[in-house]
């Protein structure tokens, strides 16, 4: 029986148009009125996410949202965090040094803001303060390493962040944990920060067993939480690497495959 469903956001709980079918918000409200807990698992801040929150009836006290690709998870209504795991201003310093030979624009999120120390601020800064919702600010880097920092990210031109990444340090792969989250971002986080992890640090606090949770993603940074628990599920639109360790196949995004995994592999068991 499936007592946990953690679920990815865009390309996955989110159709193409970043919107949430009919058909998703039933499936969520059915799981919850059967106790199942549903927990998005996201790289966006909780500033981003309360909207759909809000909209999938998951801001009631018991109810958890993983933020930040598992650098922080909190609770749902408060904002209160059960984990934070951030990165440190020396850190920050040497990717920040890294982009700069790279050629690569670059900013840093807090729980509350996002700032870069590029001047010319890159389109993809601008387009991620927009999604998240955030206020982007503009910093030295010696302002930004006395901040709270959460994550850090690369962001250009696919092209050019990819041929900016093989100019890295090699440091830089063994100090952080690096996630391609989208071809023209790059992120930083914590080197023991995943979704993975966070995943299965919030169902031992619940006592939920691995064989009980069940994600859903469709990328690379969905990887580390299919492979951790006991039903990892797959969306159709999902990277071909990533169905071959899948469960289970669902429907696309835009078919409401959220809906239909839930309906199909978790309900019954409810009945």
């Amino acid at each position: 029986m499936i007592k946990l469903v953690a679920l990815d956001l865009d390309g996955t709980t989110l159709d193409s148009e970043g919107k949430l079918t009919s058909e998703v918000k039933e499936a969520v409200e059915a799981a919850k009125v059967a106790g199942v807990k549903v927990v998005i698992c996201t790289g966006r801040p909780l500033l981003g996410v309360q909207w759909i929150l809000d909209e999938l009836g998951l801001r009631d006290h018991g109810d958890f949202v993983i933020t930040y690709n598992g650098g922080l998870v909190q609770r749902a209504d408060t904002g209160e965090e059960f984990i934070a795991q951030g990165i440190s201003g020396e850190e920050f310093l040497d990717i920040d040094n890294a982009a700069r030979k790279a050629g690569l624009h670059i900013h840093a999120a807090t729980r509350d803001g996002i700032y870069t120390t590029n001047r010319d601020i890159g389109k993809y800064t601008v387009y991620e303060a927009s999604v998240v919702q955030m206020p982007l600010h503009y910093r030295t880097a010696e302002e930004i390493m006395k901040l709270d920092l959460i994550k850090v990210m690369m962001i250009d031109e696919p092209e050019i962040l990819d041929e900016g990444i093989a100019y890295l340090p090699f440091e830089l792969f063994e100090e952080f944990n690096m996630i391609k989250s989208a071809p023209y971002f790059l992120e930083f986080v914590n080197k023991d920060v995943s979704k993975g992890n966070a995943v299965l640090h919030l169902a031992e606090k619940l006592s939920i067993d691995v064989d009980e949770l069940m994600a859903i993603g469709d990328a690379e940074n969905d990887r580390a939480m299919l492979e951790k628990v006991g039903h990892p599920v797959v969306m159709e639109n999902g990277i071909p690497a990533l169905k071959s360790i899948a469960k289970y196949i669902t429907k696309s995004n835009d078919e409401s495959g959220v809906a239909y995994a839930i309906n199909t592999w978790v309900l019954p068991d409810y009945n």
